[in-house]
């Protein structure tokens, strides 16, 4: 009975050191957790800013006449060219 219960442990034995290869041979294709994470953090920081911009430029208005003045005649009017030609 001894024989027998050796030959068991020793097939559990084997079991269990196969289950161990294969849990170390799939942890060893697993790319690094630690780099994928990073990646994700920064694709999701990202894409929050880029719409945060595209949504702030979309709410906040355009006043062209704020850039853009059609007045500039009052300035002209103010200097005339024959204070500038000299008399010879």
């Amino acid at each position: 009975m001894e024989v027998k219960s050796k030959i068991e442990d020793i097939i559990e034995m084997t079991r269990i050191n196969e289950l161990l290869d294969k849990r170390e041979a799939a942890n060893a294709k697993k790319p690094s957790n630690v780099i994928l994470w990073i990646l994700a953090v920064l694709g999701s920081i990202s894409a929050v800013v880029i719409i945060s911009y595209l949504v702030y430029r979309y709410m906040t208005p355009e006043f062209e006449d704020d850039y853009y003045d059609d007045d500039f005649d009052d300035f002209e009017d103010d200097f005339d060219d024959d204070d500038f030609i000299k008399e010879s």
